[in-house]
């Protein structure tokens, strides 16, 4: 592990965020460690970083990704002068406090966990997504909302119906909120578009995934949301591994070699986003479906092919994104 370089003209602040407060820990290089509690609020953002950066001192500070409840103290921490901000996965601090053997569960020790964490741990400097991004991007994750509330309300619905007379009252219900659901979700999806349409940037990728047999005007925006907001300096091995479809090996001594799975430690919004334009292009483009046959012949299996057209597909998408060229499918996979 890196130990970070500390002096007296840095702080290291660990923060442990809630809905409701911020609990930090800071550490300016003498081996004193100063806590204090914060609001999970505009005012006490500022507060935050006055105390981190009091006397002039620039300071670093880490935080696990929470959703929403990070997300806005991310942005004020990254705008403000004189300080440095890491967004970390919470699997990450966890595997941490596995190593480090932490016996119990505070809001104050997980704070000084995050601390620790800051000083051993390699520095990444969080880049704030473009606010057009983040709206698309919360706006294409309700869409899933509401299409698995939608889905869930069916399956009641099915459930009520076998009840004859007796379930009549809760059918009806039911079939009044899928109605409801299946207008918000037209909106959403309007909403999508209109912000697609308004955005140059947007509305060129969007033109090039489209161009992609399988991907159409459901899996487009899905895709766009969780790809463009990504750092443009992102190698493509880096897209897989935050998707999560990087193979992962499982071998250990002379015995056991079992056969590679994918890590699924990424975007699960993204995979599943991939996985109906894989099973469409699979069938209906000529150098995917070769592709795909490719595989099985090899001995995959037919999920197992799937998942090796999303990983292709990826890295497809990421190098038209380099070049602005539209899907070439000779370059996917050529035929001989």
């Amino acid at each position: 592990m890196e130990v970070s370089q500390v002096n007296k003209s840095m702080s290291l602040v660990g923060v442990d965020v809630d809905s409701r407060l911020l609990v930090c820990c800071l550490d300016r290089g003498d081996d004193t460690e100063l806590k204090k509690t914060f609001s999970n609020t505009p005012s006490g953002h500022s507060e935050l970083v006055k105390w981190a950066t009091q006397d002039e001192c620039r300071a670093r500070v880490c935080l696990e990704s929470t959703g929403v409840y990070s997300l806005s103290l991310a942005f004020h921490l990254d705008a403000a002068a004189n300080v440095e901000v890491s967004v970390v996965n919470p699997r990450a601090i966890k595997n941490f406090a596995k190593a480090a053997l932490q016996r119990g569960k505070t809001d104050a020790m997980d704070a000084r966990l995050i601390l620790e964490y800051l000083k051993r741990m390699h520095f990444k400097a969080w880049q704030a997504p473009a606010r057009e991004m983040l709206e698309l991007q919360t706006l294409s994750r309700r869409v899933v909302q509401l299409n698995t509330e939608l889905s869930r309300e069916r399956s009641r619905r099915h459930a009520a119906l076998r009840l004859g007379e007796s379930g009549r009252f809760v059918v009806n219900d039911l079939e009044v909120c899928m109605r409801h659901i299946s207008r918000r979700l037209v909106l959403v999806e309007e909403e999508i578009q209109r912000l697609i349409d308004s955005q140059v940037e947007l509305s060129e990728r969007y033109r090039q995934l489209e161009s992609i047999t399988g991907i159409a005007k459901k899996s487009g925006p899905k895709i766009l949301a969780e790809l463009g907001g990504l750092p443009s300096d992102m190698e493509a091995k880096q897209w897989v591994a935050y998707s999560g479809l990087d193979p992962r090996p499982d071998e250990s001594g002379s015995n056991t070699h079992k056969p590679r799975r994918i890590t699924k430690q990424g975007n699960r919004y993204l995979r599943n986003a991939l996985y109906l334009p894989a099973l469409v292009a699979s069938q209906r483009d000529k150098h995917v479906k070769a592709y795909y046959e490719h595989l099985l012949a090899k001995g995959k299996k037919p999920k197992q092919a799937l998942v090796a057209i999303m990983r292709k597909l990826l890295l497809a998408i990421w190098g038209m994104f380099q070049t602005g060229e539209l899907w070439q499918g000779e370059k996917f996979y050529k035929i001989v």
